[in-house]
């Protein structure tokens, strides 16, 4: 028997079932969607057929017979992305992802921002999609800092122009802070910042300039540092740490509270 949709009244409370099964770790909000479709969810043992269906503490929900795990506490951790690794929970052309090398260790986890195939250095991940969601957004004013090692010999004033945005190939880029640090026979180093990157945006723009991206390694996203991180290593940042870094906007629905 499928479960009644929830009156009117009901939707202003509690959450998603389907953001609750991904909340407890289990998988993500699209594969609970999948599971609740395929009849596999039940709340107070009726068969879930609406993922949109409210639920709240006290709700009794099973995936597959087994009862949901209570949600875990919100975390976040530091990652050191190698190259070679996509950022994607699934690959159709079989490429290795950041998932198959942390999900051991950490369990369902979603990246905050992305890194694409050839990039490397700071990539967080969290348990929580909505933290994910709340420290992507733009409001937040993050700056996302790179070195940056390209072919060719910089132009220090093309550099300092893309402070005022750019136009490639008809899509506008925003700004984008550039500096010279050390020029070799045929590379340079840059420090390239920007608060707000699309896909591969960095290597658009410089290779708009002339100067092809041979390597691109994030250093820090927003207030947190790669630091000493070691490619593929993984460090958690510390509740109390994070806590204060959201700066009391916000406090994830299931933020642990240990100091």
């Amino acid at each position: 028997m499928a479960a009644e949709r929830p009156r009117p009244e009901a939707a202003r409370h509690g959450e998603r079932i389907a953001k609750r099964i991904a909340r407890a770790g289990f998988c993500s909000r699209r594969d609970a969607e999948r599971l609740i479709a395929a009849g596999r969810v039940t709340l107070g043992g009726m068969v879930v057929r609406n993922p949109a269906t409210n639920v709240d503490d006290a709700s009794l929900i099973t995936v597959d017979g087994a009862p949901l795990p209570a949600p875990a506490p919100a975390r976040l951790w530091r990652y050191h992305k190698p190259p070679g690794l996509i950022t994607s929970h699934r690959d159709p052309q079989g490429r290795p992802t950041v998932f198959e090398k942390v999900t051991a260790q950490l369990g369902y986890v979603v990246t905050v921002g992305r890194l694409d195939f050839n990039s490397e250095g700071l990539l967080l991940l969290t348990n929580d999609g909505a933290l994910a969601r709340e420290l992507e957004h733009p409001s937040r004013g993050w700056r996302r800092r790179y070195r940056v090692r390209v072919r060719g010999t910089p132009d220090e004033r093309a550099l300092t122009a893309l402070e005022k945005g750019v136009t490639v190939e008809g899509v506008r880029y925003g700004p984008i802070e550039a500096h010279l640090d050390r020029q070799n026979r045929q590379n340079a180093w840059l420090t390239v910042a920007l608060a707000e990157g699309r896909n591969r945006e960095i290597r658009i723009v410089l290779g708009h300039l002339g100067l092809p991206v041979s390597r691109l390694i994030r250093t820090a996203y927003g207030p947190f540092q790669l630091g000493g991180l070691g490619r593929g290593e993984i460090a958690e940042i510390p509740p109390r740490v994070l806590r204060d870094q959201l700066g009391g906007r916000r406090s994830p629905a299931n933020a642990d509270r240990r100091r």
